[in-house]
């Protein structure tokens, strides 16, 4: 008996877990949040985003691979118009390489929004 509780016990745990990660999930979707990292196109996000040169993720092939933000170990796609922002925030960068950028703004269904833009190093 003591070992069924303990069982039905564990498996409400477990469950509520899961519940409170996907709820978790959905409230950060949606919220304004801030990041730094490197604006890289997704075709090039696996290799050295530290190193990456604005020239590359300006070029026509990795434009069309579509442009992100790499912060925190991950690469995050921006939506269509944040794209555009983003490549006129390289455009400007006065770095070849390692350029770092803040931005603020929106997760929604993966893509990120850009409500502010700007270049910290």
């Amino acid at each position: 008996m003591l070992k069924k509780f303990i069982f039905s016990l564990t498996a409400i745990m477990a469950l509520s877990l899961v519940v409170m990660a996907q709820d978790s999930k959905s409230t950060k979707d949606g919220k304004s949040t801030t990041v730094e990292g490197y604006i890289v196109d997704q075709h090039c996000s696996a290799g050295d985003v530290a190193n990456h040169g604005k020239g590359c993720a300006l070029s026509a092939n990795c434009l069309k691979s579509g442009l992100g933000v790499y912060a925190d170990g991950k690469f995050t796609a921006f939506d269509e118009k944040s794209s555009a922002q983003a490549k006129a925030a390289l455009e400007k960068s006065k770095k070849d390489k390692g350029g770092k950028f803040k931005v603020t703004g929106k997760v929604t269904d993966g893509k990120f929004t850009i409500e502010k833009i700007e270049e910290v190093g």
